[in-house]
């Protein structure tokens, strides 16, 4: 089955070109278009050289719409008229640029301004990623009425919980790259540039965090505050409030009326929000073809890297077939012209499957037939280090000892590798060799023994833990690792959680000292075959900076704490407080 999915994919795309000879191509740069509040935004078009009306591809961005030439070459040479447009405030178009607040309206009113193009035929579907995502989600849950399907890559479904924040941590290495990386274009209007994102990483508070060395600003702007309000926001705003919830996807599944093909990937930043979304809009989508027509493909690496190798990995020949832009043709040919390719074979959802390194159809995700298994954590009160003795096993615990360690902030658990964006020069993404990080005492480390044969993991994975902190604030970061027979630790999805906010993430309680909590650590998902002599690893620890912030133990908001202390932190794993990994784990064929 594996093989016969794998062969019809490829040979869809070998085939993906028409008969026909491909048609010359018409480029207008920079088309005006105003939206409702007189704002003009500037896009460039793509289209076909011949009479006659054709659906249209929308693309809005933040990153410069000269950055899409190529695939809109491609799209109007197949007979599409592609327009991708400079969002508010960014590049060629006017207005303030701020995250996420105007894109639902100028959604709305692009969408609408190109169905009525003369060469349009009233159908426009959109595409891209990250931010781009971003920008079709939120113009689809405004419904304009001619957008017909979107095709949103690798991003998010709730910018509080799986874009700026995870699990009440701020996700510091990305807002942080990600926001220089921006404010570049913004100071671009009026000096020069100059990002360096591990510059000021470890400054405190991170409200204080310097985009740039104030000496080559101009007067005016020399803080976040004038180069990126909404970092500054960001900030002021940890819980998940009213500033956070009119933003929402998740909560607004049932306004999103059209067709999706969602991509995701294993080691993105954003691959919990893109699976949500798939999940969520085929559950509570607002029209019938929205619920039957949402589609799912998940490959490696998004953010982290594309091709065969992505971070210390060789994924092997299947992994190089993925082509993004002819996919999302693909999708197009499918939903709009009804051309019968791999999308019309019944099955939603392709996945690629890390360890066997193929590709496979699924009917749905999460997997129907994953059987989810609990894997207890065992140790005699040392499971510190790789040198410990913690263990995993399907046995439930009696009487033990809890594993304890200090977290001090100032020496905190560095990240290495993961879903990373966005200075990789810096900080390589992806899956990395975790022995270095296996090796301190603040880590601790639970293991199987060596599987006897194959064994795949797909689906969501999540840890239930028993713990007790010195601090009234601390984290508990969780992260699962396959270890080969040479004892590479290979990475494959990580979670966190801020204990304050373990009961919500709207109204955070601080611990009352040395009391046990239960936490549930949500690790998003992952697919991975363990090789028979591989071994499944869970680590245990309370930092993993820079992709998260420090918590400072002391119960002070994040934006604005200077000083930290140490706290001592123990994970239980007795009778009364079993703590858990739970895994999907795939019955053998």
């Amino acid at each position: 089955m594996i093989r016969r999915s794998l062969i019809f994919f490829l040979l869809a795309l070998a085939t993906s070109a028409y008969a026909a000879d491909p048609y010359a191509v018409i480029i207008e740069h920079s088309v005006a278009v105003k939206m409702r509040d007189g704002v003009t935004l500037h896009a460039d078009i793509y289209r076909p050289k011949a009479d006659g009306q054709f659906f249209v591809l929308l693309q809005r961005t933040p990153y410069d719409k000269r950055g899409g030439t190529d695939f809109g070459m491609k799209a109007a040479a197949r007979g599409y008229v592609a327009i991708i447009q400079d969002v508010r405030g960014r590049y060629s178009s006017e207005g303030e640029w701020y995250t996420f607040k105007n894109e639902s309206n100028d959604g709305y009113d692009t969408v609408e301004w190109a169905a009525a193009l003369p060469y349009s035929n009233g159908k426009v579907g959109m595409w891209g990623g990250s931010y781009v995502g971003a920008t079709q989600m939120l113009a689809a849950i405004a419904h304009p009425p001619h957008l017909a399907g979107i095709c949103p890559v690798v991003t998010a479904s709730n910018y509080h919980a799986n874009w700026t924040y995870q699990g009440g941590a701020f996700e510091q290495w990305f807002n942080e790259s990600w926001t220089s990386g921006l404010a570049q274009d913004t100071l671009n209007r009026a000096v020069q540039s100059n990002t360096n994102a591990m510059r000021g990483i470890s400054t405190l508070p991170l409200a204080d965090y310097s985009l740039f060395n104030s000496q080559t600003l101009p007067v005016g702007l020399n803080s976040i505050a004038s180069l990126a309000p909404y970092f500054a926001d960001w900030l002021a705003h940890p819980s998940y409030d009213d500033y956070w919830k009119r933003l929402s996807i998740e909560d607004r599944y049932a306004d999103i009326t059209v067709p999706a093909l969602h991509i995701a990937a294993w080691y993105d930043i954003f691959q919990g929000g893109t699976l949500r979304n798939y999940v969520g809009i085929k559950a509570h989508g607002g029209s019938e073809a929205a619920r039957n027509g949402q589609h799912l493909l998940v490959t490696i690496g998004g953010h982290a890297g594309g091709g065969r190798k992505i971070g210390d990995v060789d994924f092997g020949p299947a992994a190089e077939q993925y082509d993004e832009g002819e996919i999302t043709l693909r999708w197009y040919d499918y939903l709009f012209k009804g051309v019968q390719n791999e999308f019309a074979n019944g099955k939603p959802v392709r996945i690629f499957v890390m360890g066997a390194n193929q590709w496979r159809d699924e009917d749905d995700w999460p997997l129907a037939r994953a059987r989810e298994t609990k894997y207890f954590l065992h140790s005699s009160g040392k499971a510190n280090s790789l040198s410990g003795d913690g263990t995993l096993s399907n046995t439930t615990p009696r009487s033990e000892p809890s594993d304890r360690f200090s977290y001090d902030p100032g020496n905190a658990v560095p990240t290495v590798g993961g879903p990373l964006c966005c200075d990789g020069q810096h900080l390589e993404p992806g899956p990395r060799d975790q022995r270095s990080v296996e090796a301190r005492n603040d880590v601790l480390v639970y293991s199987t023994p060596a599987f006897a044969q194959d064994t795949e993991i797909t689906g969501p994975i999540s840890a239930e833990l028993y713990v007790k902190s010195s601090a009234v604030d601390t984290d508990f970061t969780a992260k699962l690792v396959d270890v080969g027979p040479d004892g590479f630790a290979q990475n494959l999805t990580e979670g966190i959680l801020r204990a304050r906010y373990r009961e919500s993430q709207e109204k955070p309680t601080l611990m009352v000292p040395e009391q046990v909590y239960k936490l549930t650590i949500d690790l998003w998902a992952t697919s991975n075959v363990f090789r028979q002599g591989h071994l499944l690893r869970l680590e245990i620890s309370s930092s993993n900076f820079p992709r998260f912030d420090r918590n400072l133990n002391t119960g002070e908001p994040a934006a604005v704490g200077k000083k930290y202390v140490s706290a001592t932190n123990a994970v239980y794993h007795d009778a009364e407080h079993p703590s858990v990994l739970m895994l999907p784990i795939i019955p053998a064929p």
